[in-house]
């Protein structure tokens, strides 16, 4: 398989044992490019943690660490997911027996710190995912203590959509002289998805949507709502018309969140109804397309909601619905954004 550019330009550094500062857009095939290097430095069957990975949510240390066991399968190597919203005992389980690698986020890998299951003296590699994510939603003092507790001759990687200054500022205390590479900052996956926007009054929303779920090509669907309420009122509204659809928030306890986006990359659910906490991290390869039943509030947020689909080359489709009061502000999103948006009108309105 031909390596993308991230892992191109990512692999050789890492591989000399440089740190490495990195901006990569989701959906390039980062996590192979620090997976590939960690797995190639981290002895085979290690039962001491050499390398550990810190993400923001507890579905992308679950994606992360399943890409390690896909990638490392013929290379004994042992790895654990560790976040909170479970129960410890099966994390404990797996440390005790002995991994490589751990993926975790930043709470819950201090508290197996704390608690003294999770020995930090033997990681030679720290990886931070997603770390402007990591920042924004308020890790920042978690990840500096943690940084501070790992050994001082160990190699960093920092992987980032945006090199804001808070990034610079974590990466220029906790790095030595990292390699900086860029991977088409100013080109987000945007330009692999096809922009529509659609008119709609805020009554007639649910009624346009199941429009657009009636036809074919919309067979694997992410819908964005603002509030975690929004998402379940939604859901209720469109089982009640007999489609087949699940939510995903941050209410939601982890197992049924897990459950949920493994039934969606089975298709054995079309369409998930998610808050922004699913704009961000999930690796899910062919969704055909992101339906912005609520305006995005953002720039940043619409280019993470729309990442979902279009992702590693692919091509998708999204659609944002513009309420009779939403004008100022599309019109605002759309200078912004930068992409062209084509009109669609539906059959709702006298197609």
């Amino acid at each position: 398989m031909t390596p993308t550019p991230v892992q191109e330009r990512s692999i050789p550094v890492l591989q000399t044992g440089r740190d490495l500062l990195a901006q990569a857009q989701t959906g390039t095939g980062k996590t192979a490019a620090f997976a590939i290097p960690i797995l190639g430095h981290v002895a085979p069957g290690a039962k001491r943690p050499q390398a550990i990975v810190i993400v923001p949510t507890r579905e992308l240390a679950t994606q992360v660490t399943r890409e390690f066991g896909a990638l490392g399968k013929f290379r004994d190597s042992h790895e654990v997911a560790i976040y909170g919203g479970v129960s410890y005992t099966p994390q404990d389980r797996a440390l005790r027996r002995g991994v490589g690698v751990v993926v975790g986020t930043p709470g819950r890998i201090l508290d197996h710190i704390d608690r003294g299951t999770l020995d930090l003296r033997g990681i030679e590699i720290v990886v931070l995912d997603e770390a402007d994510r990591l920042l924004d939603m308020g890790f920042a003092p978690d990840v500096r203590k943690l940084l501070r507790k790992m050994p001082t001759d160990r190699q960093t990687a920092l992987f980032s959509a945006t090199l804001s200054w808070e990034v610079r500022d974590l990466a220029s205390r906790f790095m030595r002289d990292p390699v900086s590479i860029a991977i088409d900052p100013e080109r987000p996956t945007t330009e692999t998805v096809e922009q529509l926007f659609v008119e709609v009054l805020n009554e007639d929303k649910v009624l346009a949507l199941e429009e657009l779920l009636k036809r074919a090509e919309f067979d694997h669907v992410l819908v964005f709502r603002h509030t975690k309420r929004g998402v379940d009122d939604l859901v209720r509204a469109l089982t009640r018309r007999r489609h087949t659809v699940a939510a995903l928030h941050g209410d939601m306890s982890q197992r049924d969140r897990e459950r949920t986006l493994e039934a969606f990359r089975a298709h054995e659910i079309p369409v998930v109804v998610a808050t922004n906490v699913a704009a961000r991290g999930l690796h899910i390869e062919d969704v055909t397309h992101v339906v912005n039943y609520d305006l995005p509030e953002d720039t940043e947020t619409f280019t993470h909601r729309i990442g979902r689909t279009g992702r590693m080359g692919q091509s998708g489709v999204a659609v944002t619905f513009v309420g009779e009061w939403d004008h100022d502000e599309f019109d605002k999103l759309r200078e912004k954004a930068g992409v062209p948006f084509r009109r669609e009108v539906l059959d709702l309105y006298g197609r």
